[in-house]
């Protein structure tokens, strides 16, 4: 009978997710909030009724990749190829500035002492790493957040998904480098090469699907679940060549997909097909999952002062160096805050660089427990954050067809009020 232990699983985890979304929607909270909560609760952390198999997991990744795929869908392509520059600005010192906070915090507390490491790398090695895990950003939390609040189609939005895009290119480039210093292996060329490789791949047979795609919707009147499945398939597609072929993660490939589609004529019609599956099983499989890897060690006062300083640096470094990329872009002060809370949430992301640390010898075991704390705190806050800072300033969403920055032209004056 165990092998049909995975619907339980599932019954459980969509009762919980709802009814915990429930209570944190009529607390003014977001449910998603309800969501991970959910997780740690039925996780190993508290009553251990579930745990994280191999069935949850690969439901939980179909689960962030449809999530991203219709975040690209709901993006006005015009507006994100616009605030490109931008974008960059605000991945780049959104990554340096929290690597130079997670590094100065391991540096003060990574000694003999305090903390003992039982990395092979290291202590400098150890601590650039740990610098590494907080230049990473889970925007999945953010887009879910953003859907429910009704904000993924504003300026902020917009900002958010372009850097949040850029900064896991950042962030890949920033693994390799530290991992080669640790496995010869490694060769950072090659990965520059492929993350490359991978745009040009995308933009290629983007122009080619889309062209092809559009051509025949507008000839197919007829069986509109076949655009679902074929838009469904090309998701899945570009979500695995990106993770596998080009080392690039799943999700870039699976917001691309989503972009692309974006702009044919049936886009509507497929976006609603995929909010239903998503709401219905995927996301909330997937932001319980995020709560079940919750497992914390037993942890000596050294490491649980670490674990309260990272969390803090983790949160604060995010939104100086995000807000202040976005000031330098010629942002108003609602809109960087918006910017600086949205890129917060590490998520699954940091779980997946410190497993990869582990392995090569450059995170010790006494760092996990401080890791996930950071993963738990900052992904719960965010969409409590975000609910905060959307309430300041204008956030009426975009007109169809007409881009974020020509309206918020006409509606807001030099001070960020509304005409």
């Amino acid at each position: 009978m165990e092998e049909y232990r995975y619907l339980l699983d599932l019954a459980i985890i969509l009762l919980f997710t709802k009814c915990l979304g429930l209570i944190t929607k009529r607390v003014q909270m977001p449910q998603v909030v309800g969501a991970l909560i959910a997780g740690v609760v039925l996780g190993p952390a508290m009553l251990g009724i579930i745990e994280e198999t191999s069935f949850i997991h690969a439901v939980a990744e179909i689960g962030v990749i449809v999530l991203m795929f219709t975040a690209g869908m709901e993006t006005d392509i015009k507006e994100l190829k616009a605030s490109g520059k931008s974008s960059f600005i605000i991945a780049l010192i959104g990554v340096v500035v929290p690597l130079l906070g997670g590094f100065a915090t391991a540096y003060f507390f990574n000694k003999p002492g305090m903390i003992d490491s039982d990395a092979a790398a290291s202590a400098f090695l150890q601590n650039i790493f740990i610098g590494v895990i907080l230049t990473a950003t889970s925007v999945s939390i953010t887009v879910e957040t953003l859907k429910e609040l009704g904000k993924l189609k504003t300026h902020s939005g917009n900002a958010i998904l372009g850097a949040a895009i850029i900064d896991d290119v950042l962030g890949i480039i920033a693994l390799t480098i530290v991992t080669s210093m640790a496995d010869s292996s490694v060769k950072i060329g090659v990965v520059l090469m492929k993350i490359l490789g991978f745009f040009v791949f995308a933009i290629v047979v983007g122009v080619i699907f889309y062209k092809g795609y559009k051509a025949w919707t507008q000839r197919s009147e007829k069986g509109l679940h076949r655009h679902a499945i074929i838009a469904f398939v090309f998701c899945l597609l570009m979500a695995y060549i990106a993770e596998v072929v080009f080392g690039v993660a799943d999700i870039t490939g699976a917001f691309i997909a989503g972009l692309i589609i974006s702009n044919v004529e049936k886009s509507d019609f497929v976006r609603s097909k995929f909010d239903c599956v998503s709401y219905m099983l995927l996301s909330p499989v997937f932001f319980a999952s995020i709560g079940l890897k919750v497992s914390l060690p037993s942890m000596s006062m050294s490491i649980v002062g670490f674990a309260v300083v990272l969390t803090l640096v983790a949160i604060l470094t995010k939104i100086v160096g995000c807000g202040l990329g976005a000031k330098m872009c010629g942002y108003k002060n609602y809109q960087a805050k918006r910017i600086g809370v949205g890129m917060i949430s590490r998520g699954e992301v940091a779980l997946i660089i410190a497993s990869k640390g582990t392995a090569l010898g450059l995170l010790g075991s006494a760092f996990l427990g401080p890791i996930v704390i950071v993963v738990i705190i900052t992904t719960v806050i965010t969409p409590i954050m975000l609910k905060v800072v959307f309430k300041n300033g204008p956030s009426m969403p975009i007109p169809e067809g007409q881009a974020v920055s020509s309206y918020y032209e006409r509606r807001i004056d030099e001070n960020g009020n509304l005409k």
